[in-house]
């Protein structure tokens, strides 16, 4: 078990992975932006390391940043909560290449599930049922709005990145489609580095039944074991 972890994030999650390590024994360091210097994640953290400037692409989306971070404080795991970079595999595959615990899964699984559109695909190939929709590359919005129409209002205007409900608008009537995905997408961007969206039909009468899926005895590269949730990114560990 590594002995100090470095949370990439804010708010809630961040209080709760910090309480969670600190019955495990486990120091914990808290990152923050201009914007949020005086948070209470910030107070409730071991120690704390100033990332960047309030603009999240500059402080809390940023690779770079994130990484020098925990080499300054020589934190060896880093665990990055939900949102964010919790499901950039090019994150993984750095905080590993830097010798450090990525509390999560292997880059390859971010990959393959992290964003909707390709998991939707992935399930597709698979024989798996979906709900009608778009998810495809092609983002104009002329184009989106005619996939929109095809599929029958309402629909749901969804990020491909992250989570969290983010980036996500429910849009009952045709005239509001184009205002609807510009501010999915302008808060899609500002939140997970990714614009991208995907468009569903609304269900209003749907039956839910979730599925967690553990992936157990990953091995990073000190040879720690964590096992996680793939859900909504939130580890088992914590």
């Amino acid at each position: 078990m590594f002995s100090k972890l470095l949370i990439a994030n804010r708010g809630e999650i961040a209080c709760r992975i910090i309480r969670t390590a600190r019955r495990l024994g486990i120091r914990t360091v808290a990152v923050y932006s201009d914007a949020d210097g005086d948070a209470l994640h910030v107070t409730l953290a071991d120690e704390a390391v100033r990332i960047g400037p309030a603009n999240a692409a500059e402080s809390y989306l940023s690779i770079e940043r994130v990484i020098e971070a925990a080499r300054a404080v020589r934190a060896d795991a880093i665990h990055p909560g939900y949102g964010f970079l919790s499901e950039n595999a090019d994150f993984a595959g750095a905080v590993a290449a830097a010798g450090i615990v990525f509390v999560g899964p292997p880059p390859e699984a971010i990959r393959a599930m992290g964003l909707k559109d390709a998991a939707k695909a992935l399930m597709e190939q698979s024989g798996v049922p979906v709900v009608p929709g778009y998810h495809g590359e092609q983002q104009d919005p002329e184009f989106l709005a005619a996939r929109a129409a095809e599929i029958g209002y309402p629909v749901l205007i969804k990020a491909r990145a992250g989570g969290g409900g983010k980036g996500m608008r429910r849009v009952e009537r045709r005239e509001d489609f184009g205002s609807a995905l510009e501010a999915a997408q302008r808060e899609a961007q500002g939140s997970f580095g990714d614009g991208g969206v995907l468009i569903e039909k609304y269900l209003t009468r749907p039956r839910h039944i979730e599925v967690q899926i553990f992936g157990a005895g990953t091995r990073f590269g000190h040879g720690e074991r964590a096992d996680m949730f793939a859900g909504n990114q939130l580890r088992q560990i914590f």
